[in-house]
């Protein structure tokens, strides 16, 4: 009688993997020292609307995600990665000094501005190298470590800058510069600790954008395109998250602590959903994702009070957890590998528009008719889109 088969190991996610995700954690300590603080250095320090806020942020998200249309088809015709992933990530560590040196808010502007080229040169390349370096089966739980210990440095970043404030007496300039460091760490921990997967033997690189290559970019990979910048036209900056939170009366220094709680919670969940996403349907998740996002919408509308805007606060990052490492899975899962930079670049495009109207629309709206309206116009649009995703069902591709 034959011997049962042997169990097969557990697949592992790989150390370049790993190394990624801490490289993303150093330039996300460095990025959020400064941006916890930057949109009340702007409104209080710069004399900046919040009008003003909300355009120069989407502006400067929206750069970073079209940016990487860019960098994303460049490294898909070069078969390399690593290389346009460093490059960003210098850039981004380069113009740390200039948020500390602003005078006016047009330095401001321009540093944000290059800071985001960085972002966005190095994003679809990144992911681009973690689905290369990553087995299939174990994708989901890749994209989830990477955000995660991303996130890590993102509420990591505004603890930080509350410690500082706290100790040099609200020193914005102070704490700009301490932000430099972690950024020059994250940019030598790439170049020493990713060796990037050789180039499949034999294959003739193409331009990634013409006619042929792109038709290969199949409906499903443009569902996941399209129901990727409709998310983000329901989630506009997290800047309206710190505006929202200076309102409830807790001191200046102690503001940034509401991206702390955000992001504490998007980090702890984000590998767990990341996990998850690998056993059960994309699009059942993603609902459930805009259902929580409703949720938090409604509780930073009702309330200024602390404690209840935590909640919402508490509530963005689970829904930010449920359905950010689940998008970049999903352009994974039906990209073909030859064009994931173009494939996350084009997914990228669409998500930088989306958030430059929605962070525009709704600095107008906090301008003309209050917070609340604000986050009132993000749940109705999340409700709106939920049901254009039931009634389309049946047509959509099975994901």
């Amino acid at each position: 009688m034959s011997s049962p088969a042997a169990p097969r190991p557990p697949i592992r996610i790989p150390t370049g993997v790993w190394v990624l995700g801490f490289v993303s954690m150093l330039m996300d300590v460095s990025s959020e020292m400064i941006h916890a603080l930057l949109p009340i250095f702007m409104v209080t320090t710069l004399g900046a609307s919040v009008l003003a806020v909300g355009l120069i942020e989407g502006f400067a998200e929206a750069t970073a995600l079209i940016v990487k249309v860019f960098s994303g088809t460049l490294s898909d015709y070069l078969g390399r990665r690593k290389g346009l992933a460093l490059f960003g990530y210098a850039l981004g560590a380069a113009t740390k000094p200039l948020f500390a040196l602003a005078p006016t808010l047009g330095v401001v502007v321009t540093a944000r501005l290059l800071d985001r080229v960085g972002k966005g040169v190095r994003g679809a390349p990144r992911d681009a190298l973690v689905a290369d370096l990553t087995p299939p089966e174990v994708r989901g739980a890749a994209f989830g470590l990477r955000q995660s210990l991303d996130t890590v440095g993102a509420f990591t970043g505004p603890l930080l800058a509350v410690g500082l404030m706290l100790l040099w007496q609200n020193d914005y300039r102070a704490v700009f510069r301490v932000a430099v460091i972690p950024g020059v760490l994250a940019v030598l921990l790439l170049w020493f600790g990713i060796r990037e997967p050789e180039p499949s033997a034999g294959v003739t690189r193409t331009n990634p954008i013409r006619r042929e290559n792109l038709r290969r970019l199949d409906a499903r990979y443009w569902w996941v395109v399209g129901i990727g910048a409709v998310f983000t036209l329901a989630r506009f900056s997290e800047a309206f998250l710190v505006l929202r939170a200076q309102q409830s009366g807790v001191p200046v220094a102690l503001v940034p602590l509401v991206m702390v709680a955000m992001n504490v919670v998007y980090a702890g969940a984000a590998y767990p959903f990341g996990k998850l996403s690998d056993r059960m349907p994309h699009r059942t998740l993603l609902a459930l994702g805009l259902g929580v996002l409703v949720v938090a919408d409604l509780v930073l509308a009702w309330s200024t009070q602390w404690p209840v805007m935590l909640l919402g606060v508490v509530l963005w990052g689970v829904h930010m957890a449920m359905t950010q490492g689940l998008l970049a899975t999903m352009v994974a899962d039906v990209a073909p590998a030859d064009l994931r930079g173009t494939a996350y670049g084009m997914f990228n495009l669409m998500s930088g528009v989306a958030l430059l109207v929605s962070s525009g629309v709704a600095g107008l709206l906090w301008d003309r008719f209050g917070a609340a309206a604000t986050f009132y116009a993000g749940a109705g649009f999340c409700v709106v889109t939920l049901l254009a995703m039931g009634v389309q069902r049946a047509r959509l591709p099975r994901l």
